[in-house]
């Protein structure tokens, strides 16, 4: 109790200036309703009393005084009382990811089935599965690398962009392998949350050390298990990135490593709780409001 008096304030204290026209107006009805404050200066009180109908008594609750009630209430309701935090509701709790995808004919190959690009659309897709809806954004690259989706929790952004890409829609051929991990870096720093990467490639070019900031790289090879073990293209590029290769399986328990992985990559996100703000409670009075108006249908009750 002595907690929420010490930390209670309003959050929007301005409206309580309205309070103080409310009760100058009462006040002024209410001189203007005694119609006996002119005798009082001349006449003595006790004779007064009496020679006025209903002199010797006055009514407790008036419709000046109700409507001032309620005055005062509804600017406290909307100056925002508050005593008390409560968490964000929309504090990030998952670790954010983006993906970044080789788009290049030789993703056509059809050794992994149907092709290449095919597989890795269909590992990004089973792995938002897994990441229920953490925020995750696309940048494609050949030639050049290119933002295709800013980090989203809605996974269907993502995999609808991700259908809609082919080699003959890339700006450029080539293949930009450090541009493009530049570029999903600049997102994941800008985005303040920390964050990993993920590099859907068959090949890489000879990288030099890119500096990302820190950010975890996560190389996955879309080529068959055999040969994605014995890829030294793809080996060196993680090295140069400082990544780890996330080794290929036929069925879903690479991906479901990848998801495990980037559960807990890089630096962890504020827990709930940690981001707090003042839970409001001005509604607390509308039923009090609601009261206070109900009154008003009262027979008689007449404020000109």
């Amino acid at each position: 109790m002595m907690d929420a008096l010490a930390n209670f304030h309003f959050l929007r204290p301005l409206w309580l200036i309205l309070i103080a026209p409310a009760v100058a107006l009462w006040w002024l009805e209410r001189q203007e309703a005694d119609t006996t404050a002119r005798w009082r200066a001349v006449m003595d009180a006790e004779l007064l009393a009496r020679l006025t109908i209903g002199g010797d008594s006055r009514r407790r609750l008036t419709p000046g005084d109700l409507l001032l009630a309620a005055w005062v209430i509804g600017a406290c309701a909307v100056a925002g009382p508050t005593w008390q935090r409560m968490p964000q509701p929309f504090a990030q709790v998952a670790r954010p990811a983006v993906f970044v995808l080789k788009v290049t004919p030789s993703m056509g190959e059809r050794d992994l089935a149907p092709t290449r690009l095919d597989r890795a659309r269909e590992k990004m897709e089973d792995l938002l599965k897994l990441r229920e809806g953490a925020p995750t954004g696309l940048v494609a690259y050949a030639g050049s690398a290119h933002l295709v989706v800013p980090p989203t929790p809605d996974p269907a952004v993502v995999t609808g962009m991700a259908g809609a890409l082919a080699p003959d829609v890339m700006p450029r051929q080539g293949d930009a392998l450090a541009d493009a991990v530049k570029l999903a870096a600049k997102l994941i720093a800008d985005g303040g949350q920390g964050g990993s990467i993920v590099v859907f490639a068959d090949t890489a070019p000879a990288v030099t050390p890119v500096d990302l900031q820190g950010t975890p790289v996560l190389l996955f090879p879309m080529l068959p298990p055999a040969r994605a073990s014995a890829a030294p293209a793809l080996r060196a590029a993680a090295t140069a990135l400082d990544a780890d290769i996330i080794a290929p399986t036929i069925d879903n328990a690479d991906v479901e490593g990848l998801a495990r992985v980037l559960a807990t990559a890089g630096p962890p996100p504020p827990a709930p709780g940690e981001e707090l703000r003042w839970q409001e409670a001005g509604w607390w009075l509308t039923p009090l409001l609601a009261v206070l108006v109900a009154v008003w249908f009262r027979r008689g009750w007449v404020l000109a």
